[in-house]
């Protein structure tokens, strides 16, 4: 399957979009620990990148998913991962359950400023003891009348500084497990909601993530996203979504990184010759962009899958997998080989390295990733 020539003139203007809107600030985003979201976000949904795939009739633009694996590839080229992330959870995980499984209400109470890039959006599944297993959580969701009374706490949310709503997983029955959850929209400010802390993280820095505390906070069960106690299904649905659009970000980062790599290796002087005829140094960079030529493929042909509605959980499971290995190896070895100055603050390098540590444990770590293809092999892990 190949991109048209329409996907690849969105490309260009995606590229464009983030070399002079987005890339000339991220210095100082870095500094600041975050970045101006409802700044940057309308201006983003005046190309129509917040709505790719979602309903006109919301603002979205009612195009094919490959838009959407066009444009995560081009935001692999932000100098920053953070925003890159930051920009997919307002796209590709806080609204897709919204779209699919919510009511009139709320997709136009929610949805479509989300869009419109007047309201940010996170997703709050994660909590202090509930991370890769989902079932564990403890965040609850009481009924009183027609009214939910949530209690709990959320950590590592992105935009949880900066949000206007979260799509909330929480416990709504006493059934265990998998069992009795739901997806429900917090709008903020509401009473009893408070952000406890900003983190501090290793990269990923210009991207603000939280710690977020519901305090009987009283949300109308009409805010409820689908069928109640069935927000558990409705969120893995969500998260194969998620998982494909980050093995889309993350093969544009690794291309990006390993373009900047051969063109430094081409310039600098060792041994009276440039880095790249040195045949190991060649040999490696092969190595990895032939690695990344099978994950764009599998990428592509794993959209191809989605937009054909076929399941395409396991092929989203590899992609996320692969995606996350090839980051880390992709980043050590173009900090290598850049030596000493790729080791220093000055270099895009030392950037990348930390950053790309992430995508082997954000939205869904290495290790589930591998229990998940277990299962689906007949494995009873």
């Amino acid at each position: 399957m190949r991109l048209a020539d329409e996907h690849e003139a969105f490309r260009t203007t995606v590229r464009s979009l983030v070399d002079k809107e987005i890339n000339p600030h991220i210095d100082q985003w870095e500094r600041e620990g975050g970045f101006p979201a409802h700044e940057l976000f309308p201006r983003l949904a005046q190309f129509g990148l917040l709505g790719l795939e979602y309903d006109p009739a919301y603002g979205g633009e009612g195009a094919d998913h490959l838009f959407t694996f066009v444009a995560c590839e081009e935001y692999g080229r932000i100098a920053a991962a953070g925003v890159a992330m930051a920009i997919g959870v307002q796209t590709n995980m806080a609204t897709p359950s919204l779209h699919k499984f919510g009511s009139e209400e709320l997709k136009r109470r929610f949805l479509a400023p989300a869009i419109a890039g007047t309201a940010v959006a996170a997703i709050a599944v994660t909590e202090p003891d509930a991370g890769s297993d989902v079932a564990a959580l403890r965040t609850r969701a009481v009924r009183d009348g027609d009214e939910w009374v949530v209690n709990g706490r959320k950590l590592y949310i992105t935009n949880g500084t900066q949000a206007d709503w979260v799509c909330l997983l929480a416990r709504t029955s006493d059934e265990g497990g998998y069992r009795g959850m739901s997806q429900i929209i917090v709008p903020i400010p509401t009473a009893g909601f408070s952000v406890s802390r900003k983190l501090d993280k290793l990269g990923n820095r210009s991207s603000d993530t939280a710690e977020l505390v519901f305090d009987d906070v009283r949300v109308p069960v009409e805010n409820t996203i689908g069928t109640p106690g069935r927000g558990f299904e409705q969120q893995m649905s969500q998260f194969v979504i998620e998982r494909m659009s980050a093995a889309y970000t993350i093969a544009g980062q690794c291309r990006h990184a390993l373009e900047r790599t051969r063109e430094y290796l081409q310039q600098r002087q060792a041994f009276g010759e440039p880095l790249a005829a040195k045949q190991y140094v060649a040999f490696r960079m092969a190595e990895l962009s032939a690695q990344l030529d099978l994950l764009h493929s599998h990428n592509l042909q794993s959209a191809q899958a989605l937009m054909a509605g076929e399941d395409i959980t396991r092929m989203a499971t590899v992609a996320k997998l692969t995606a996350g290995r090839l980051a880390r190896e992709v980043a050590d070895l173009c900090l290598q080989f850049h030596g000493g100055i790729g080791y220093m603050e000055e270099t895009w390098t030392a950037r990348f390295y930390r950053d790309m540590r992430l995508s082997s444990i954000g939205g869904g770590a290495d290790e589930v990733m591998l229990m998940v293809l277990a299962r689906l092999d007949g494995f009873p892990v």
